[in-house]
C-alpha cells in the first residue's frame, strides 16, 4: 500500500492545524506578544495555514486536510472510496498532533490564571456566537459549500494563450500551484464574511481534533470541552460539501 498519501494528509493537516490553533493563540492568549492583534490576522492565518501544507503536499495527496472534501471528492468520483477510510483517520490524527503541539508551545501561556474557560477552549476549537443547533449547522454548511464549490469551480477559471499561432483555451490551475493560492483566497473571504456566526470550522478534523485534545491535556482551569457542539462541525460541513459537488456536476459548464 502506497502510505505516501496517507503521510501527506496526516503532516499537512498537523501543519494546519498548528499554524490555526497557533494564530489563535497567539491573538488571545492574554500573555501572548500579538494579543489582540484581531479576527483580520486570524482570518489571514488560517487561510496561510492552508496554503503552506497544500503546496507541500498538493501533488502527494490533493491537500485536502478535512474529511468533508474528502467524502465529497469520492462521492463525485474524482478519487476512490477505498482511500477515504485513511485519508480521515490521518486527518484526524494530524489534527490532534497539530493541538498538541500548540499547547506545548503555549504551554506556559496558559497557566495564566486569568484565563477563562472560553478563551482556553477558543485556542483549540470552534464555537458559536450565538447557540442554535439548526443554524449552526447551517451556517457551517453553507460555508463548505462555498469551499469545495468554489474549488471545484477553480478548473473553471480559464485564460487565452497564444501557442504557435493557436487560441489555447488554458486553466489557470495548470500553473504549478496557483490554485493553492485561489484555495487560501476561499479561505480567507469565508472567514471574514460567515465566521463570525460559528468560527468557519467547515471541516470536522480541523475542530473535533483539536477539541479531544483539549479533553486530553493536562490544561488547569480549562474547562468542559463541549462535546455537544461537536455534532455542528461533523455534520454541517459534510453536509455542504457534499450539495457542493453536487451542484457543480449538474451544471452545464462549457469548459
Amino acid at each position: 500500500m502506497e502510505m505516501m498519501p496517507y503521510l501527506a494528509e496526516l503532516i499537512g493537516t498537523m501543519m494546519l492545524i498548528l499554524l490555526g490553533d497557533g494564530v489563535c493563540a497567539n491573538v488571545n492568549l492574554n500573555k501572548s506578544g500579538m494579543k489582540g492583534a484581531g479576527p483580520i490576522q486570524i482570518t489571514f492565518a488560517w487561510g496561510l495555514a492552508v496554503l503552506v501544507p497544500a503546496f507541500i503536499f498538493g501533488t502527494a495527496s490533493g491537500a485536502h486536510f478535512n474529511p468533508a472534501l474528502t467524502i465529497a471528492l469520492a462521492a463525485d468520483g474524482s478519487m476512490a472510496w477505498s482511500l477515504v477510510p485513511g485519508y480521515i483517520v490521518a486527518q484526524f490524527a494530524g489534527a490532534f498532533l497539530g493541538a498538541c503541539l500548540v499547547w506545548v508551545l503555549f504551554k506556559k501561556h496558559f497557566e495564566d490564571e486569568t484565563l477563562t474557560p472560553d478563551q482556553i477552549r477558543g485556542v483549540f476549537c470552534t464555537g458559536p456566537s450565538v447557540p442554535n443547533m439548526p443554524l449552526n449547522i447551517l451556517s457551517e454548511a453553507i460555508g463548505t459549500f462555498v469551499l469545495v464549490f468554489a474549488i471545484k469551480g477553480i478548473g473553471q477559471v480559464g485564460v487565452a494563450t497564444e501557442i504557435l499561432g493557436e487560441t489555447v483555451l488554458e486553466s489557470y490551475t495548470g500553473v504549478v500551484g496557483f490554485n493553492y493560492f485561489l484555495v487560501f483566497a476561499i479561505i480567507v473571504s469565508i472567514g471574514m464574511s460567515l465566521g463570525g456566526l460559528t468560527g468557519y470550522a467547515i471541516n470536522p478534523a480541523r475542530d473535533i481534533g483539536p477539541r479531544l485534545a483539549h479533553q486530553v491535556l493536562p490544561i488547569k482551569g480549562k474547562g468542559p470541552s463541549n462535546w455537544k457542539y461537536a455534532i455542528v462541525t461533523a455534520v454541517g460541513p459534510v453536509l455542504g460539501a457534499l450539495a457542493g459537488v453536487g451542484l457543480y456536476a449538474v451544471l452545464p459548464w462549457t469548459i
